[in-house]
């Protein structure tokens, strides 16, 4: 991809031209053309360079693990991914993953926030990896899709693609109780293809995703809920942040919109990395 300063310049899920050559025993696949891409989702490269990862292309649906506390996905990193998703075009489904280990004040929390997406716009379904609860309705959407499975490490990606093709037989891990964070299982992201006639791009446990090549005025596009309200603020190139007669900070004021989401947006906005140590909900 011309302009795109990545550390891979073919990711899984690219359609490639090659060419076989047979150099006495050994047989190569030389790779001489990336064909365009559809889309893509990157993240900032682990280092501090301006160099971003493309984790995949091609993508139809990325599905996003979220788990309350083993280990904890805050509100800041599901927004973000939201926006990169929003960004490239690639539809987005939320998983809330464990839901069998919660109690009833923890089954609350994760209704409140899947009730705060649902409103938005964007699938969320409450599932078991463990268990096999709503497993079926995930496969469901995955027919006939190229998918990717994301999230923190921990999350129980791997658990989760071994009850949609248990011949797969992934690699699972233990939970950190120490940290409370997963240990990765997945160091690069593989595609498979499934028996029910989908592929699956299984990704490595991600802790952030650094928002690139998105313009500030263009910010606001990607938050579906405020897309829809910007028109009616007073400037077109309103950022909803000190300008007077903004709608988005109104809506807010009268808890039309939610304050966790906004938070998100400023963060992004000002180029802040994640915070994770605020709660669910944006708090400190």
């Amino acid at each position: 991809m011309e302009g795109i300063k990545s550390t891979n310049p073919v990711a899984v899920g690219d359609h490639v031209q090659f060419e076989v050559e047979t150099k006495g025993d050994e047989t190569i696949g030389i790779i001489n053309k990336i064909e365009p891409r559809d889309n893509y989702i990157i993240r900032k490269s682990v280092n501090l360079s301006k160099q971003t990862h493309i984790i995949a292309a091609n993508v139809d649906i990325a599905f996003l693990l979220i788990t309350l506390n083993n280990p904890p996905t805050f509100t800041t990193f599901i927004d973000r991914f939201l926006v990169t998703a929003e960004a490239y075009h690639i539809k987005a489904v939320l998983l809330f993953n464990k839901v069998d280990t919660y109690n009833d004040d923890e089954l609350l929390e994760i209704k409140y926030l899947a009730a705060l997406y649902r409103e938005i716009g964007y699938e969320c379904i409450g599932i078991s990896a463990e268990t096999g609860k709503n497993v079926e309705k995930v496969k469901a959407l995955m027919e006939e899709k190229v998918c990717m499975f994301s999230g923190h490490s921990g999350v129980g990606k791997s658990t989760l693609v071994n009850a949609i093709e248990p011949s797969l037989n992934l690699k699972t891990s233990e939970i950190s109780e120490q940290h409370k964070q997963g240990q990765h299982t997945t160091t690069f992201a593989e595609m498979f293809d499934l028996s029910f006639d989908a592929k699956i791009i299984d990704t490595p446990g991600i802790k952030g995703f650094g928002v690139v090549e998105i313009e500030k005025e263009e910010l606001g596009n990607y938050f579906p809920e405020f897309f829809e309200l910007k028109e009616h603020c007073k400037f077109n190139n309103c950022l909803h942040v000190e300008e007077p007669q903004c709608v988005i900070k109104d809506a807010l004021e009268h808890d039309e919109l939610a304050w966790s989401r906004y938070k998100s947006y400023l963060q992004i906005l000002e180029g802040e990395e994640e915070h994770f140590r605020k709660d669910m909900y944006g708090k400190e």
